[in-house]
């Protein structure tokens, strides 16, 4: 079964960084779209960057500017920084896999796999 695990949360002050990794095992980084969601208890997924198979890249007006997708495809990782951060990009963010065709944040995927997920918490 495919696998994804993410790394690199914690906790910083606003205006700090962060790096995440999310790491693929049996399944290619570069066989479909792929993306970081967040999600805060009691609210919405949200779908803050995608990135497809040629390597475009869509961004949430929420992170534009402050986060950047990357993937390394050796490694078979997908690596999401996080700069500028504000008390309001608190969350568990997840990597994530679509299983379906389209890759935009806007009209989102069908994710069809994810990990565990990541805290990231930011202070004021």
């Amino acid at each position: 079964q495919e696998q994804l695990v993410e790394s690199g949360g914690g906790s910083v002050q606003a205006g700090g960084s962060l790096r995440l990794s999310c790491a693929a095992s049996r399944y290619s980084i570069t066989a479909s779209c792929m993306g970081w969601f967040r999600q805060v208890p009691g609210k919405e997924r949200e779908d803050i960057v995608v990135i497809d198979r040629n390597g475009r890249t869509e961004y949430a007006d929420s992170v534009n500017g402050r986060f950047t997708i990357s993937r390394d495809n050796v490694k078979n990782t997908m690596v999401l920084q996080m700069d500028s951060l504000k008390p309001e990009d608190t969350a568990m963010y997840y990597c994530a896999a679509a299983v379906s065709e389209g890759c935009s944040v806007v009209a989102p995927p069908i994710w069809g796999y994810w990990g565990q997920g990541t805290q990231v918490t930011v202070s004021s």
